[in-house]
């Protein structure tokens, strides 16, 4: 602004005249008139927030934060800390991307129409399904719209979703499946594991015609890879259900391509690369068979050509409720995820081809390593499990498992309990500079 007109402030910069004017116009005496807001949830009193220089609320926060404890983490089950480069944080910080909402105009918004239609086309490269969006919330939020899929598709006509036993299938991820097939006919049921994997002969008893879809990952939970994905998809194309596989970017660098196992849809986490660990904070990855596109929730990018004949970006396909008519929309999925899948395929393009290949296998080598390690010390046994890991694995103990996790707590080590005498154990390239020292933590509390 110049001369003397008044400023407003920062984050609402209308001027008190300017808001009169607006507010005139419309009718009404003040802002709160605007809004209709019940007697029963309005708040009228004071939220006892003294107001505080920058400087002081800086302060403030740092001594807040201060009194968390310092543990270094080995903990995993869905949520993995792998070494973000720090050019991912200089490049998405900039303000062409941080600014940016959903790219409705593609004449502006072409440099980052493009990094999400490489983000797409990572994601079908390593599931070898043609067809992958770019917006998912996280790993949980994805399983359930693959659900609801299948609960559309004429296809697959039965009413049931099976999936993993409690103990390898995260509450958060059961609770948020729960909602969102709460709307539809469907059920959920489940099938059980044997010794850490998929028990397959229990799971072709539960398959029946009724089963809408199959819901099997790789790595499991607890970090073990599974055996037999081949015959689970053979045993969801008997019976017409639709093959689910929950997996992350990283491991599938590595393991069986989805596609060859014949999944339909692959689900999980994508943010396990470009993100620091936030415990609740994703990016879900969604891929499936073409024969799906129409049903994909969320939306597309993609290529074409302009005016000029020249390689042009585009979102061509918007299934959300704010596009088309609400009965027609395949979910209702508002944010977009588009700044952290920016991230993610920054980060997996700076590994390239071989750097993921190579952090995959380091993935299977450390934990086998540590594993090793604590099998040595009197009363762990571990892998509990008698199978391949990935990142993660379980170890028995002969003191009770809280007992053992709050010792090495005290030790500055934090670690699952999955069992009365079972820990879990996650260890990447993020954490693998302290495992001498929670080895030498482990002999002292086990």
């Amino acid at each position: 602004m110049s001369g003397n007109r008044p400023r407003g402030t920062p984050f609402a910069p209308h001027t008190p005249d300017e808001t009169r004017a607006m507010l005139d116009a419309v009718g009404v005496d003040d802002e709160a008139a605007l809004f209709d807001i019940p007697d029963g949830v309005s708040f009228e009193g004071e939220f006892g927030i003294e107001p505080r220089t920058e400087r002081g609320i800086r302060q403030e926060a740092a001594e807040t934060l201060g009194k968390n404890r310092d543990l270094t983490e080995f903990l995993g089950r869905g949520h993995y800390d792998h070494y973000v480069p720090s050019f991912v944080d200089h490049l998405a910080d900039r303000a062409e991307f941080l600014t940016s909402y959903t790219q409705y105009q593609p004449e502006i918004t072409q440099g980052f129409l493009q990094a999400l239609f490489e983000y797409q086309s990572l994601l079908v490269e390593l599931t070898g399904l043609p067809v992958a969006n770019c917006s998912m919330y996280d790993a949980a939020t994805a399983l359930g719209e693959a659900a609801r899929l299948a609960n559309r598709l004429r296809d697959f006509d039965g009413d049931r979703v099976l999936v993993p036993e409690a103990a390898f299938l995260r509450a958060g991820k059961r609770g948020v499946l729960e909602n969102y097939v709460g709307g539809t006919d469907l059920e959920l049921d489940t099938y059980p594991f044997e010794d850490g994997n998929v028990d397959r002969d229990a799971l072709a008893e539960a398959m029946a015609d009724d089963v809408a879809m199959v819901y099997v990952e790789n790595p499991t939970v607890r970090g073990s890879i599974e055996e037999g994905l081949s015959a689970v998809g053979d045993l969801a194309e008997e019976h017409d259900a639709l093959f689910c596989l929950g997996t992350d970017l990283l491991a599938m660098a590595l393991l069986q391509e989805p596609a060859s196992v014949g999944a339909d849809v692959v689900v999980g986490e994508a943010g396990v690369l470009g993100l620091p660990t936030a415990y609740g904070m994703g990016l879900g990855l969604f891929a499936c068979r073409d024969d799906f596109l129409r049903q994909v929730p969320g939306r597309l990018v993609g290529v074409g050509e302009d005016a000029a004949e020249k390689r042009a970006y585009t979102l061509t396909l918007q299934t959300r409720e704010q596009h088309i008519r609400k009965e027609r929309a395949t979910s209702n999925i508002c944010t977009n995820q588009a700044w952290v899948a920016l991230r993610t395929a920054m980060h997996a393009n700076w590994l390239g081809a071989d750097g993921l290949v190579d952090l995959a296998e380091e993935c299977v080598r450390l934990p086998r390593e540590l594993a090793g390690r604590l099998t040595d010390i009197d009363g762990v046994i571990a892998p509990h499990h008698d199978r391949h890991h990935f990142r993660e694995f379980v170890a028995h103990v002969d003191q009770p498992a809280k007992a053992v996790a709050g010792d090495l707590e005290t030790e500055g080590f934090a670690v699952h309990v999955v069992g009365e005498h079972l820990i879990q154990v996650c260890v990447t390239d993020a954490n693998r500079g302290a495992v001498d020292e929670f080895v030498a933590a482990m002999k002292e509390v086990r």
